[in-house]
């Protein structure tokens, strides 16, 4: 059986590319990235898209719940994203920190939240739950 280290992607997925996503530390219960949003992640109106901050949520639980179950042979897929915006903003360099709340044999319940590093504040925060399942036979 290879490591977790081996089949949780880290960086390489093209979704998280475009999204400007980078995992700077993942383990079964925490996962820390960073992000550089600017002009690509706005909406028309010149702030960044509440889908980008969706999204990020999304991959940061979903990367530390499915690194958490690698040794299993799973991995996580979401079943219910909630996320909330607490500031709009033009474009910064956040932080993307997941902290596993719940961590069952099928479910797992993940915390994210994304700060503005310049000036500390939060911009957006989600819970997102995750499904325990058997990877795909090869």
């Amino acid at each position: 059986m290879s490591s977790p280290e081996q089949r949780i992607p880290n960086n390489d997925s093209r979704f998280t590319q475009s999204l400007g996503l980078v995992f700077d530390e993942i383990t079964a219960t925490y996962v820390r990235g960073h992000a550089d949003l600017n002009e690509d992640h706005h909406t028309p109106w010149g702030v960044v898209h509440g889908g980008v901050y969706t999204s990020m949520v999304e991959s940061a639980g979903s990367v530390g719940a499915s690194y958490a179950v690698a040794d299993r042979n799973q991995f996580a897929v979401g079943v219910h994203n909630a996320t909330d915006f607490l500031r709009p903003s033009t474009g910064a360099q956040v932080q993307v920190v997941a902290t596993a709340l719940f961590q069952g044999r099928t479910q797992q319940l993940w915390e994210v939240i994304i700060t503005d590093q310049g000036t500390g504040k939060e911009l957006s925060r989600g819970q997102l739950r995750t499904q325990n399942v058997d990877m795909p036979k090869a």
